[in-house]
């Protein structure tokens, strides 16, 4: 039996599901030769049921809701708002990590210059349990009862504009959820309303320490006390809904493969958020180049009594001049990639060494592409930033040719 489909409907097909695909999603192809895409779908199973979020004409975006067949990988997820926040804790770990492994191969294979370029295991670390409660930071959305006038804790559907009222959430630290329940509470307890305010967002430190509470519509946010964290022994002060890494502990394996790559040489740290990487692995003179004003201001804050450390508010691609042939050059751009007149700079000045740490893999394969008739790889390395969720981090050493 199959129903005709729409945005938000059901759909009834049986589904084979081929493999996972970058983003996280499971590929099978229906009866008119359509790719469907589905996330809580794994590869080898048959789908009987799934929810359109979005038809183009030679695809569709949806959400299984129904497994005939399950793979031998599928575990019960820990939390009912799973697919809002961590759509992988239908995986076994161990799963996961092959998973994504394969993710990060096939962005390379599809690259006529980088196809032969082998990837290791996903680095995570080897304590137990530390796919769970690692995140630092959290920003929830609020659902008010109209008819109860109960305030509750809320996410967004994936997919979607609707809420679901959450009573657990297992990936951000418990001191996270726990102060985003008081909060509820004491909303409750003086009859406020919910609809009035955008989110809640709250940050915790490694020691346990939570900043953020509310923030009201139409209204500035309001300024929250800054919280401190130590990276590979240095202290770093950083804001609520600042620039910073939301699993320290597997960001500190990362710089620690960064720091081995650097010498004396001077560092040229751009897209440097308030300067966590360039100021963990720098020796020598380190120039770091941050966009966002906020950040900017911290970064300063963070450069304070270091020698040999420049804070510098502009966008990459607008200090190409401070580029030279001895510099390590540090990338750590947004999810669109680097600016393709940094990357044209880049090619003509041919610093000795770039060190690219992104989050979308895709476009990282794609601006190593750029590079590559005056770059080779010497290092490649993916880590497991954000565990149970579809997200991927990769790190790549480029050596000057010759």
């Amino acid at each position: 039996m199959r129903r005709e489909k729409a945005r938000g409907r059901l759909v009834e097909e049986n589904i084979r599901i081929e493999k996972i695909i970058p983003g996280g999603m499971g590929l099978g192809v229906n009866s008119s030769g359509k790719k469907v895409m589905l996330l809580n779908a794994l590869a080898g199973e048959v789908v009987a049921e799934f929810k359109v979020v979005k038809e183009k004409t030679h695809y569709i975006e949806g959400v299984a809701t129904k497994i005939l067949e399950k793979a031998a990988e599928r575990i019960v997820p820990r939390d009912e708002c799973f697919l809002s926040t961590s759509p992988f804790q239908i995986l076994d770990y161990a799963t996961e990590l092959a998973v994504k492994r394969e993710m990060v191969a096939e962005m390379f294979a599809a690259s006529s210059v980088l196809r032969k370029t082998e990837i290791p295991e996903i680095l995570t670390l080897k304590t137990d349990g530390n796919e769970f409660f690692y995140r630092n930071k959290m920003e929830y959305s609020l659902w008010y009862d109209t008819e109860s006038g109960v305030n509750s804790l809320a996410f967004h559907r994936r997919g979607s504009h609707q809420k679901i009222v959450v009573t657990q959430s297992s990936i951000e630290r418990t001191e996270i959820f726990r102060r985003a329940e008081e909060l509820i509470s004491e909303m409750n307890a003086r009859g406020d309303d919910s609809r009035k305010y955008q989110s809640i967002m709250l940050r915790c430190n490694q020691s346990g320490e939570v900043s953020g509470g509310l923030f009201e519509k139409r209204q500035p946010h309001p300024k929250f006390p800054k919280l401190c964290d130590e990276i590979l022994g240095r202290k770093f002060y950083y804001s609520v809904n600042g620039f910073f890494q939301v699993n320290l502990p597997v960001y500190e394996l990362a710089l620690k493969e960064i720091m081995s790559h650097i010498g004396e040489e001077e560092v040229l740290d751009l897209y440097a958020g308030v300067g966590t990487i360039g100021l963990s692995v720098a020796r020598g003179k380190v120039r770091l180049v941050e966009v966002d004003k906020n950040a900017y201001e911290e970064m300063v804050e963070n450069t304070e009594g270091i020698s040999g450390a420049e804070a510098i508010l502009a966008r990459a691609e607008e200090v190409t001049d401070f580029i030279n042939a001895e510099q390590t050059v540090i990338l750590d751009p947004p999810r669109a990639g680097c600016d393709e007149k940094l990357i044209s700079r880049l090619n003509e000045v041919k610093p000795r060494q770039i060190i690219y740490l992104s989050c979308n893999p895709v476009t990282q394969v794609r601006d190593i592409e750029r590079l590559s008739d005056n770059y080779e790889m010497l290092k490649v390395q993916p880590f497991n930033f954000f565990p149970r969720t579809v997200h991927i981090e990769n790190l790549v050493v480029l050596k000057r040719k010759g």
